[in-house]
């Protein structure tokens, strides 16, 4: 009969329908213990700090990324970084406002609370969504919303890596970087797993009160990757402050030196602990055992995993 369609013409116009469908599925990743979709793949992102920074550098979405915040005004790049970033602009050097934001015309911003937004201030997800702005948030700083998440692990990284290739349409990409970091995490627990787990201080610089990490904070979750054992692991915050004689009591043998690499970096934050009156008694400080890692290796971000191997290889110098 004239006209009757065939079964390849049936098989196109399902192939069509099909990838039409494809097309204008909508992805739905999870945001802090609420949803949050996107009907179509963003094309014009903002990325705030390094660290998730380089979770979008890893995942090669420099074409996306319209704009930076938050890199100049309190951190030195390294050249890799600044290869990568290439002509990308930064639209504030701390945290930027939501005029900076507009004008960028984003259609994500991918941040955190305390990592470019604060709870109750002027740029907040609910804030952004009325100029069609929407926010994918660090899970690490959920917590400050929500105090019955899980402790630290490294899935705090893994799954945020995940959701951005998700939401990105890389996630074949983003299951390869997860999967060989997972091999290498595999290959440092297999060492250590049966040594004694040294008692490990994370000190964020000089202070009146130290400045370290708590339970909810990914290098709790990182110095057990590494075979130690974070003596603040009971503090029940993300990052916070404690007592120079509640530490000393602890009387850690291995030191976690935050490096902004100003001055002589961490090699000054440590003379302060050997001149500490309380924390120069320590065995870590006696022993001088420490390392120096920088800003971006200890909040989520691509650099954690080789941090991880430099504070195990520290810790454990005779198994590597």
């Amino acid at each position: 009969m004239k006209g009757k369609p065939t079964m390849k013409h049936l098989m196109t116009v399902s192939l069509m329908l099909g990838l039409a469908s494809a097309a204008t599925a909508e992805v739905t990743v999870d945001n802090c213990g609420t949803t949050l979709s996107f009907e179509a793949t963003p094309e014009r992102i903002v990325v705030h700090d390094m660290n998730m920074t380089e979770m979008a550098f890893a995942l090669g979405l420099q074409d996306k990324i319209v704009g930076l915040t938050g890199i100049t005004g309190w951190y030195k790049t390294s050249p890799t970084f600044d290869a990568e970033r290439g002509d990308i602009p930064e639209l504030a050097p701390k945290y930027p406002s939501i005029e900076n934001l507009v004008a960028a015309s984003p259609d994500l911003f991918f941040a955190g609370w305390y990592y470019g937004m604060k709870p109750g201030g002027d740029v907040t997800p609910d804030t952004l969504a009325p100029f069609g702005i929407k926010t994918m948030i660090l899970t690490e700083s959920c917590v400050h919303l929500d105090k019955n998440r899980p402790t630290a692990s490294m899935d705090l990284l893994f799954d945020d890596v995940l959701r951005l290739g998700q939401v990105m349409d890389v996630e074949a990409k983003a299951a390869g970087l997860v999967a060989d970091w997972q091999t290498q995490l595999a290959d440092i627990k297999a060492r250590t797993t049966d040594q004694a787990r040294p008692r490990v201080f994370l000190l964020d610089g000089p202070a009146d009160a130290p400045f370290t990490a708590g339970k909810f904070a990914i290098p709790d979750a990182m110095i057990a990757a590494a075979g130690g054992m974070n003596v603040t692991h009971e503090m029940d915050t993300s990052w916070g402050r404690s007592a120079w004689e509640t530490i000393a009591a602890a009387n850690p043998e291995f030191l976690v030196l935050l490096d902004y690499q100003t001055g002589n970096g961490a090699a000054d934050t440590f003379q302060f602990l050997k001149d500490h009156p309380v924390m120069a008694h320590t065995d870590a400080v006696k022993n001088e055992r420490w390392i120096g890692l920088r800003y971006e290796e200890l909040t989520p971000g691509p650099a954690n995993i080789e941090a991880i191997e430099k504070m195990a290889r520290a810790m454990h110098p005779d198994l590597f």
